[in-house]
């Protein structure tokens, strides 16, 4: 009993002192992601072409330069900003340099009356100057099957995509900051349709601590039983007879 009741305290404790090191890990990588959104903006030319580069570039601010390819957005569905449902609009940008990369337009709210009703949102024509953030891929929701083919997708899955516009994608994304400065017309009026008010980086580190927490209380229970069951109790019992 003495070694069962160590082996598990000593599991458990040590699974809480684990917990509290991912949560230290990712309260330094979440004060390095607002350091990066605060550090000046990148040049163009150095933006990432490899998913390895990209990470060390998420959340810095660029302007790119280039032109939107002429093909239909995509609408990310089960998308939420400010707690209100809604559709991440996304559109291919080819670069001056000739690559293609996915970005992230902005938000558009759901018709609660009719979910297939989008509204329409062109693109300006031309180079166009886009100031954004690097971001990672979108992130991917459980889906109960294959996207239908539509506009309307549950997940951005890079392949789909590729095949969908005909150009193969860059290994992450912009979040475009704000609307373009050169659209008019109808664009104009899209560019102020797409809402932008993307939520900071941010790590889920508070499970991390309820976690620690809960191992330490299996480690605390473990030796505390042990010690009323097979110290505490036999004497009282004794003394009692």
């Amino acid at each position: 009993m003495l070694l069962a009741a160590l082996t598990v305290a000593a599991v458990t404790a040590r699974l809480g002192l684990w917990q509290m090191h991912r949560g230290q890990e990712k309260r330094a990588l979440q004060a390095e992601m607002l350091e990066r959104a605060e550090a000046p903006v990148l040049s163009p030319e150095a933006l990432a072409r490899t998913a390895l580069i990209a990470q060390g570039q998420w959340y810095r601010r660029v302007t790119v330069q280039g032109r939107w390819l002429p093909v239909a957005p995509v609408f990310l569905d089960n998308r939420q900003m400010d707690a209100r449902p809604g559709f991440f609009v996304l559109s291919p940008l080819q670069l001056d340099r000739g690559d293609v990369v996915l970005v992230q337009r902005g938000w558009v709210p759901r018709d609660l009356q009719d979910r297939s009703h989008l509204p329409a949102l062109p693109v300006p024509e031309g180079e166009v100057l886009v100031s954004a953030r690097v971001a990672p891929w979108p992130s991917a929701l459980t889906a109960l099957g294959a996207d239908a083919p539509g506009p309307i997708r549950q997940n951005a899955e890079p392949e789909a995509l590729a095949a969908l516009w005909g150009h193969a994608l860059l290994p992450y994304s912009l979040q475009q900051l704000a609307p373009s400065p050169v659209a008019a017309g109808a664009a104009a009026a899209a560019e102020q349709t797409l809402q932008r008010r993307w939520p900071q980086p941010a790590l889920d580190v508070r499970k991390h601590d309820l976690y620690a927490v809960q191992w330490f209380l299996f480690s605390s229970l473990t030796v505390g039983l042990y010690v009323w069951f097979q110290l505490i109790r036999p004497r009282l019992a004794r003394h009692i007879a």
